[in-house]
């Protein structure tokens, strides 16, 4: 199983409704952006990987919204990929508050797609091999 934190995400007032909650449509920016760096700690961009012709799309999502987050909270992001990717690659997400409470939870189902055709590949061997040593001896 593959986990990495993103710290430090301040919620800017911009992201944020009429009640000073979090909109909560921002909830899909912060698992895009912990999504993210979480493949960049690994030496692994989307902008690369794109570049060699595979783009990963979101396929579907789901959130939970526990309790909400506020204007200047101090956000934490974890992800977690509790499977090795196929044609598809699931993140969960966690998101706490600087108090440590617990916000949001959340999954994102991404499909690897040839940039050329529009048709469903395989994850690509580069990541895939960035992957493995986390699920060595998972069963």
């Amino acid at each position: 199983m593959f986990t990495y934190e993103v710290t430090g995400i301040r919620v800017r007032y911009a992201d944020t409704d009429q009640m000073g909650y979090v909109y909560y449509g921002n909830y899909a920016r912060y698992y895009e952006i912990g999504r993210v760096e979480a493949l960049r700690t690994l030496d692994y961009h989307y902008k690369e990987m794109e570049d060699s012709g595979v783009m990963m799309p979101v396929y579907e999502s789901r959130f939970r919204y526990l309790k909400p987050a506020r204007y200047d909270d101090l956000l934490t992001i974890k992800v977690i990929i509790r499977t090795l990717p196929t044609a598809r690659v699931v993140f969960d997400y966690e998101i706490w508050n600087q108090d440590g409470i617990l916000l949001n939870v959340g999954e994102t189902t991404l499909v690897f797609q040839r940039r050329d055709s529009g048709r469903l590949c395989a994850a690509p061997p580069a990541l895939l091999d960035k992957l493995r040593p986390y699920f060595q001896g998972a069963n």
